[in-house]
């Protein structure tokens, strides 16, 4: 890949190719590289440089790769667009300018992912199938909620959430998760990271020791450091959280954060004797369980297991769930049950702490419950993520199958793929995202970060077997 080659019309012979193995994205080597040219003189004031999309084709890389490179060569004042007449060097430049440093970051500072991207991109963790939202039937619902608004909807909304929510909410849990609960343990909040934290002020200290997942969602343990309180990681083998060695690292640990129905993120399910002893443990320690049920109804070996909640006899399971991967993620909205003896203390702290959901997007969700648009739009999700897992597994097997192995689960939104060999999973994200295709680092999801490679990749907005081969070869070229 020779950018010299690419860039007809100019001096550019001491350009050096780009290197795929470095750890440096495409689009910075691309910026070092058109930086040094000017500043040695290789490129002169009012030179022109190929556009993004000739560049693109030439080095065979995505053109968002190309424009995030010329993006900041123009933001720093090296480059100027001139519409049709394309992109020169910016006339006038003192071309002696000094070339900063440019050092290779070890894997180690490779920056983690953010877990709450803006973007859409293939494989991007955290996205229901956007595609295939039943958008006509919210925009109807919307509609009618609008023309229904009443004065009292503008006021304040209640920090508890709204009661119609609250009650929809309880009904179709004891229908779909097999939990008996009333309206007035149900709380709206604004996503798992409210939910957690409400749950922090109301029944966890500073200095408290609670036990995560490990590997777990990274936001918990963030979350839970920011609040003085020390995660205890504890392993995850094929049968869920191992009970026995959380006992071992923290007997007296205040609570336990859980993802029993589909492990977040290695998807095994918590066996019933683990949940037994769990809730045993809890019982006894005067400890609380937080079981986060962020898709428990994508099960696709059998029918989704009842929650862990509907086991909880002694009153120490809170139960989170979420509308961000049934409905929309911008929807930001979530709920929270707790045990009916905590009703009191949770509606305290949300007085403090919760500043309320909109009225409007309640009243939506109400409807699309109440009228049977929710469970029937799970059960179409259910079907179509059972197609395209088995779509995406088989396409990118097809392409990736001599560098790769796919975890074989029972349910949940995204695909393990195991790295063979010594591939860094970090490294290989990182040029991913310069590529723009989205992954995440198995290692990112492990304490301490050492753990074994391997790259989380959601496929609930991957159409078809070819879309996921054409993907494959692009992550192959990378490899």
């Amino acid at each position: 890949m020779q950018i010299d080659e690419a860039m007809t019309g100019a001096k550019t012979r001491n350009i050096s190719p780009l290197d795929p193995s470095a750890a440096g994205p495409f689009y910075r080597q691309i910026y070092d590289r058109f930086r040094g040219a000017i500043s040695s003189g290789s490129l002169k004031p009012g030179d022109r440089i190929p556009s993004a999309r000739a560049l693109a084709q030439e080095l065979g890389l995505a053109r968002g790769t190309i424009e995030t490179a010329y993006s900041l060569l123009a933001a720093e004042g090296y480059i100027q667009p001139r519409g049709q007449a394309g992109t020169v060097v910016t006339p006038g430049l003192d071309a002696r300018m000094p070339v900063a440093s440019t050092t290779t970051p070890p894997d180690s500072d490779i920056p983690a992912a953010s877990f709450r991207p803006d973007s859409i991109l293939p494989f991007q963790m955290g996205l229901p199938s956007l595609d295939a939202f039943p958008r006509k039937i919210w925009a109807r619902l919307g509609a009618r909620c609008v023309r229904a608004m009443q004065p009292s909807d503008m006021a304040h909304p209640s920090v508890y959430g709204s009661w119609p929510l609250r009650t929809e909410i309880a009904a179709y849990l004891q229908v779909s998760r097999g939990i008996n609960c009333s309206a007035s343990q149900v709380f709206v909040t604004s996503g798992y990271r409210h939910t957690l934290e409400l749950i922090g002020h109301a029944l966890i200290k500073a200095g408290d020791r609670v036990w995560t997942e490990n590997p777990g969602f990274p936001p918990t343990r963030e979350l839970l450091s920011h609040m003085d309180v020390e995660a205890v990681p504890v392993p995850v083998d094929q049968d869920g959280l191992v009970v026995s060695e959380g006992i071992k690292a923290a007997p007296r640990a205040r609570a336990a954060v859980v993802t029993p129905a589909h492990q977040s993120p290695l998807c095994v399910t918590l066996s019933l004797p683990r949940r037994l002893a769990l809730l045993d443990w809890a019982a006894r320690n005067d400890a609380w369980v937080i079981e986060d049920d962020y898709d428990g109804e994508y099960r696709y070996v059998s029918r989704p297991l009842p929650a862990l909640k509907s086991l909880d006899h002694d009153g120490r399971v809170l139960y989170a769930g979420t509308f961000s991967k049934v409905l929309f993620p911008s929807i930001r909205l979530a709920y929270l049950v707790v045990p009916e003896a905590q009703v009191e203390r949770f509606e305290q702290i949300s007085q403090v702490f919760a500043g309320g959901s909109p009225q409007l997007t309640q009243a939506i969700v109400s409807a699309f419950i109440a009228e049977g648009h929710f469970a029937r739009h799970i059960q179409r999700m259910r079907k179509l993520y059972a197609e395209r897992r088995e779509a995406t597994a088989a396409g990118l097997a097809s392409v990736l199958g001599e560098h790769m192995r796919i975890d074989s689960q029972p349910g949940g939104m995204h695909l393990i793929l195991r790295l063979q060999g010594r591939q860094s999973d970090r490294r290989l994200v990182a040029r991913m995202r310069e590529e723009g295709l989205y992954a995440e680092a198995l290692t990112d999801w492990t304490d301490p970060g050492d753990g074994a490679s391997a790259l989380l990749l959601n496929f609930t907005n991957i159409v078809s077997q070819r879309v996921a081969e054409d993907f494959g070869r692009r992550i192959l070229k990378l490899l």
